[in-house]
Parts: C-alpha cells; sequence; structure tokens
C-alpha cells in the first residue's frame, strides 16, 4: 500500500504526510512520515473520527457516518476521509496545496484500494 499512498503524496504538490489508521488510531500505513509522528496522528485522528461521526448523528436523514473532516491551520491543512470499514487515510499538506485535487486525489485513492483500507474489529486482542 506504500506506492500508492506515494503517488498521492507526488501528484498533489505541498502534501507532507499521508496515513492510513484504523477507527481505534493505529496506525497502518504511512508515507511522508517518520514512525513517531504517524502514530501521534493516528492516535489522534481516532478522537476527530469519533466526534465528526457523533455530529453526524445529529442529521435526522443521513446514516450518521463521517465522510470527510477538513481542518485549516495557520501554516496548512488536515485532511480525513473514511476509507473502508474502520479506516480511515489522513493528509496533512501546506496552506498552499490545492484543495480541489487534494480531496479528489484522496477519494479516487480510497475508491482504488478501498477493500485493502478495511480494519477488521479487534476482540480479546486479536483481529477477527
Amino acid at each position: 500500500m506504500d506506492w500508492m499512498l506515494k503517488d498521492l503524496a507526488t501528484s498533489v504538490p505541498q502534501t507532507r504526510h499521508v496515513i492510513v489508521l484504523s477507527s481505534d488510531g493505529l496506525r497502518m500505513a504511512q508515507h511522508g512520515t517518520d514512525t513517531e509522528v504517524a502514530d501521534r496522528l493516528a492516535a489522534a485522528c481516532a478522537g476527530l473520527q469519533s466526534l465528526s461521526t457523533a455530529i453526524a448523528s445529529e442529521f435526522p436523514h443521513g446514516d450518521g457516518e463521517m465522510r470527510l473532516v477538513v481542518i485549516e491551520v495557520d501554516g496548512g491543512f488536515f485532511y480525513l476521509m473514511a476509507a473502508g470499514a474502520g479506516a480511515y487515510l489522513a493528509v496533512l499538506a501546506d496552506d498552499d496545496v490545492d484543495a480541489g485535487l487534494m480531496g479528489m486525489k484522496m477519494r479516487d485513492l480510497v475508491a482504488r484500494i478501498g477493500s485493502h483500507l478495511t480494519s477488521p474489529p479487534r476482540v480479546g486482542g486479536a483481529v477477527t
């Protein structure tokens, strides 16, 4: 999966980090970052996806699922996209990134490898 993450990073200028994580905040794959940073971002993403799912449930005609979160901060953007059952794609990019291109490339990546990004639930510490 690493080469697909690299393809996203190189096809969208100003991309800093690309991470695939499970819904419980475990890093599954990464590109453009070291393991410590990727693990820290994955853990933070778990809280963010939980919060956004709680907000999504407030829409009476929606399915209650989070699809995409975008956060703009001084210096850049953070994207978190649902990428299969129990898996998410996270990207950090500089502030001059083409946001439309990033969204399109993330959706393309999720569509191409969605089944590979699925994280099975853990039961008693083991993957089921």
